[in-house]
């Protein structure tokens, strides 16, 4: 699938549309206590692709209790995907559906509805400052973090010798250090020396770690890393 010029230029606006509804700053009282004091439920979404089959999808959205992490929700169905893949707008083809994940929630099991959503995908760290974790807190008016694998160069962002040297320097879980562009908004954080360091160990779940994209549009969304 491929997305027309008019396509993409209707997507961009609309982009730009809901981006005045983003709000950068902490709102809940949890967000400005380090230890999180008031936060008991987080999310979590994503889409895993069928292997050979671009126009279906598992669609998961599971809530766990915090700081025990028992799983309180879990919601995991298939899904169709109609919209192509682009670079810049992955949201437009898996948001609709991570929306209605919420809705079911929400309607089914108000009491559970998370309190903050960790995506799979980038949120301010985007070409146009919106990416799929913006999209979908802004549709469900919901605090969401987006949680990419990779850096997107965005604003003078790099994977040079100073951003691994940034990495190695973690050395202790929660040890993050600020991505901050060259316009000097931070627009994320990184933490991967933790992942790496698992991925060393004999113990480590190979099923969690070491995922291997299971369709084109996966292995686009690694490879194009813009959304």
């Amino acid at each position: 699938m491929a997305a027309s010029p008019a396509r993409r230029q209707r997507w961009e606006r609309e982009q730009a549309r809901l981006k005045a509804s983003v709000v950068e700053e902490d709102t809940e009282q949890w967000q400005k206590d380090p230890h999180f004091s008031g936060l008991q439920r987080v999310g979590g979404v994503d889409l895993s692709y069928i292997k050979g089959d671009e126009s279906r999808a598992c669609a998961s959205l599971v809530v766990l209790s915090f700081p025990a992490l028992q799983v309180l929700y879990q919601d995991c169905r298939m899904v169709a995907v109609t919209a192509p893949y682009v670079a810049g707008f992955l949201a437009f083809r898996e948001v609709p559906v991570l929306v209605e994940a919420v809705q079911r929630l929400q309607r089914e099991e108000p009491q559970l509805q998370p309190q903050v959503l960790l995506v799979d995908g980038n949120g301010l760290l985007h070409p146009r400052g919106f990416g799929t974790a913006c999209h979908l807190g802004v549709l469900t008016d919901l605090p969401c973090i987006g949680v990419a694998k990779n850096l997107l160069h965005v604003d003078g962002l790099v994977r040079d010798e100073l951003h691994r040297e940034q990495v190695r320097s973690l050395q202790r879980s929660g040890e993050t250090f600020p991505l901050t562009g060259t316009s000097g908004k931070v627009l994320g954080m990184a933490d991967i020396r933790s992942r790496e360091y698992l991925r060393t160990q004999p113990c480590a779940p190979r099923g969690e770690l070491e995922a291997v994209p299971a369709s084109p549009e996966s292995s686009k969304k690694e490879a194009e890393l813009e959304d």
